[in-house]
């Protein structure tokens, strides 16, 4: 039997799951910066702000489009405590200092990707989405089989996202050009570390996919 993760998606059995893609590290406002001064946030933060609004938002819109319109599953993972205080946060995001509160704007997906519908929001209050939340007894409920992934951190939740999904038997997808992280070396290096456990492809190449896919799916007299 010859096994690849080299498989187009189908539709029906695939979601795009935007990881923490959220006020609090994704708009400039954002908890996550409070306390740097304007010379601290542009020193560090502003590459990655410039390619954040530049490239990756935009390659993001345009996944999200091309899942709606494929009626195939759009989900969002954000980091958010299931309490005011934080006290269920793991003791990771506890050194870290990580505190989105339950309900708080941080904890909101940033209004450029707004949520649309019934589309699913999972909080999470750890690095990987699938240690905090239900999500594998949602995608298996759903009739997930291919999980497509963008979103924030590369090296850091996107990476833990990927390396759970495959362990749990999911064909993962990364769009490399809609994840970022702070630098482009550590996304780089990310990329390349990851790629063992995912397919790794363009926006482009995936809305691609989307678009062939759909076309096979018409009827033969369209």
């Amino acid at each position: 039997m010859n096994l690849t993760r080299d498989l187009p998606l189908v539709p029906e059995q695939s979601a795009l799951l935007f990881i923490d893609v959220q006020n609090f590290g994704a708009h400039r406002e954002g908890a996550e910066f409070v306390g740097l001064s304007e010379a601290e946030f542009e020193a560090k933060y502003s590459w990655y702000f410039n390619e954040l609004d530049a490239r990756v938002i935009p390659n993001m819109q345009s996944l999200q489009a091309a899942f709606r319109k494929a009626k195939a599953e759009v989900m969002y993972t954000t980091i958010e405590s299931l309490t005011l205080d934080g006290r269920d946060r793991s003791l990771d995001y506890k050194i870290t200092g990580f505190h989105v509160p339950k309900g708080s704007w941080d904890g909101k997906v940033i209004d450029q990707l707004a949520v649309e519908g019934d589309e699913i929001v999972l909080p999470k209050t750890s690095s990987s989405v699938f240690i905090s939340t239900n999500i594998d007894y949602v995608l298996r409920n759903l009739g997930i089989r291919q999980l497509v992934i963008s979103g924030l951190v590369t090296d850091q939740c996107v990476e833990g996202a990927i390396r759970d999904a495959c362990d749990l038997g999911y064909l993962v997808t990364q769009v490399t050009d809609a994840c970022l992280t702070y630098t482009q070396e550590r996304h780089d290096n990310s990329v390349r570390a990851i790629k063992g456990y995912c397919r790794q492809v363009t926006t482009k190449e995936l809305i691609t996919e989307l678009r062939t896919a759909a076309r096979s799916h018409q009827p033969a007299d369209q």
